[in-house]
């Protein structure tokens, strides 16, 4: 890239009308990937106490059972994304929805630990897909103006099938018990969204910077008529056009020349760094094992599934108002804000339970009202925007590897905090875990307010341009 800017001409305003109820269309059915995501990763929450019971799992084997879709998960987000940048956004989404249906039917079927393993991995790459195609698939769609709420819709439905998956599992469990494969029947519901999922995709469009990026210019621009004004789509192409043919003259973008340009692989490691600061706030332990948490705190089992929902209307809670906010407040502030907020709780909840010891009676609520408290900061400044960040600081033509790549790490930090959490509860307790999870939430807070660049308010066009100069960093600091 040269030292001299391009001329940018301003884009015709944004409108509403047919193309904007259109363009919403396309994002609520891309959408039910982050459904199936959160509902996957949620039921196991309510689940894995029956399943321990009919499979005969030990401590190790649980954790196996609950981290083998996360392994999956991390070999499914660098492999989708690189699948999704060969093959396109649009087909990547219809094949995840295929194994999300696939694995499904495995996990509720299993008669036995090995099988319902192989089944949880089969999800696993199929959650792993969704968590890097989709957001890339919204983030691509979307007018700059609005992308921030638009890419962020994904990590609402992702805390609405959390929310669903706590629900089905606190009625299931209540109403049929623990016994008699009711597991299964938890496990099957997610069949019926993956359905939806598929059905819907096959009338939905391509990523039109995708079709830009393989040279189909004409299909971009029917694409994007359906979605703006024709004016704004043709200004719109004209930019993407634009970028695009400069940066296939001046930057390669294969694996080999990313990892020697200094300015691609800062930016790689930002987003592998936003990655697995946003899983070692601990927020998956709570969904994975909210139950036994809770447990520990000091409820019942029957009391700890259902007041194991309350979190979950709060990560719905926090989501929308990450929406709400997302196009208008700095990412950066917001990340500032976030892991303050989460430290800050985690260190409440470790004062918490020494202040208040096992058998007393406002121990579980006390602890439930700060875990609560923990999920909302969140969900509101972290969640959203982590996931909204990684679909727009990649350049076009590395964007599917360089999310993939800081998913994969996102994955696999996850991966082994689901392997080793019931260990390390079972033998630190709630107070040391989380002062642990408490101190390191301020180390992420020093990488962030170093590091983080600042991408709102801009299209994904001059975005690039400046990570492929080095000059989002100057900007960030400032």
């Amino acid at each position: 890239m040269t030292d001299t800017k391009r001329a940018t001409v301003p884009l015709p305003p944004l409108t509403k009308g047919p193309h904007s109820r259109r363009l919403g269309m396309v994002a609520l059915i891309a959408t039910f990937g982050g459904l199936l995501f959160g509902y996957d990763t949620a039921v196991i929450n309510g689940a894995l106490s029956p399943m321990v019971t009919e499979l005969g799992l030990t401590n190790l084997t649980e954790g196996v059972v609950t981290s083998s879709l996360l392994f999956g998960a991390a070999v499914g987000a660098i492999t989708g994304g690189r699948l999704s940048d060969a093959w396109g956004r649009r087909k990547s989404i219809i094949l995840m929805s295929v194994l999300f249906f696939i694995g499904a039917l495995v996990c509720v079927f299993a008669p036995s630990f090995g099988v319902m393993v192989v089944g949880r991995v089969i999800l696993g790459l199929a959650v792993g897909a969704a968590s890097t195609v989709v957001p890339v698939f919204l983030a691509e769609l979307a007018p700059f103006e609005i992308r921030g709420s638009l890419a962020g819709r994904n990590e609402f439905m992702i805390v609405i099938g959390q929310l669903a998956a706590f629900a089905v599992n606190a009625v299931i469990g209540n109403v049929w018990g623990e016994g008699g494969g009711v597991w299964r029947v938890m496990l099957a519901v997610e069949a019926l969204p993956a359905l939806a999922l598929f059905i819907g995709m096959l009338r939905m469009p391509e990523s039109p910077r995708w079709l830009v990026s393989k040279g189909r210019d004409d299909e971009a621009l029917q694409v994007l008529s359906t979605l703006r004004t024709k004016e704004r789509a043709v200004a719109e192409l004209g930019e993407v056009e634009s970028l695009t043919t400069e940066e296939s003259k001046l930057v390669k973008m294969d694996v080999r020349s990313i990892l020697t340009n200094k300015w691609l692989i800062r930016i790689l490691l930002i987003g592998i760094g936003l990655g697995v600061a946003q899983q070692l706030t601990g927020i998956n332990a709570v969904v994975y094992y909210g139950q036994t948490v809770l447990k520990e705190a000091g409820f019942s089992s029957s009391a700890a599934l259902i007041a194991n929902v309350a979190p979950g209307i709060v990560a719905v809670i926090g989501a929308v108002i990450a929406l709400r906010i997302m196009d208008h407040f700095s990412r950066r502030r917001t990340f500032i804000l976030g892991f303050s907020l989460v430290a800050v709780c985690h260190l409440l909840i470790g004062v918490g339970s020494i202040a208040l010891p096992v058998g007393s009676p406002a121990r579980p609520w006390v602890l439930l009202v700060l875990i609560v408290a923990f999920v909302g900061s969140m969900q509101t400044f972290l969640n959203v925007a982590v996931w909204v960040t990684l679909s727009e600081i990649f350049p076009l033509r590395m964007r599917g590897f360089g999310i993939g790549v800081s998913v994969f790490c996102l994955w696999i930090a996850n991966a082994f905090l689901g392997l080793y959490f019931p260990t390390i509860i079972a033998g630190l307790g709630i107070t040391s875990t989380f002062f642990a999870f408490g101190v390191v939430n301020l180390l992420s807070l020093v990488f962030v307010w170093r590091f983080a660049p600042e991408t709102r308010g801009r299209t994904l066009e001059n975005l690039e341009e400046d990570v492929t100069t080095g000059a989002i960093y100057l900007k960030s600091a400032r």
